[in-house]
């Protein structure tokens, strides 16, 4: 071998100290890195799967917040049908009321005109009664039982109130 230029000793000193370098770098430097890339590597999966679940968990919290705000539209909604059927309701309460109290004041209204015309009558009655007794005085020429002439006209009155059918 050593016409080719290999020198045995030392090609088997050299294979020897390359095992012996080889065994040392395997156990010493070999399982230590690969023991550190497999934890790396083991790391990075699962942040990988921690980032998965994270962005399901988000997509699952987006859906649950749109639902939480499709169902507050509908909440809001009904509350708002419900806000208008009550303005519906005491509107149309109020309506009642209001007639109700305009009717009230129409039949008081009523009640006090009526009185009103019944008193004026009653004064009108007298009045002429006054009159027509000083105007029968006057005529006559002497005065009459004042009493007893009113009576003679509320009976006049009362006669001629029946003949006209109570009109007055």
């Amino acid at each position: 071998m050593e016409a080719i230029g290999i020198n045995l000793p030392g090609l088997i000193t050299q294979l020897v100290s390359f095992l012996i370098l080889f065994f040392i770098l395997s156990k010493l430097l070999y399982g230590p890195i690969s023991k550190a890339l497999d934890e790396r590597s083991t790391r990075i999966k699962e942040s990988l799967e921690a980032a998965e679940r994270a962005q399901q968990d988000a997509a699952s919290s987006a859906e649950r917040v749109e639902q939480e705000i499709a169902e507050a539209r509908v909440q809001g909604q009904a509350l708002i049908a419900e806000a208008r059927e009550a303005a519906g309701r005491l509107r149309v309460t109020e309506e009642e009321r209001v007639r109700a109290d305009l009717d009230s004041l129409r039949e008081r209204a009523t009640e006090e005109v009526r009185r009103e015309r019944d008193g004026a009558i009653e004064e009108i009655r007298a009045e002429f009664a006054n009159l027509a007794v000083d105007a029968a005085e006057r005529v006559i020429g002497r005065s009459l039982d004042a009493q007893a002439h009113r009576e003679i006209i509320e009976g006049v009155l009362q006669e001629g109130l029946s003949r006209d059918g109570g009109n007055s």
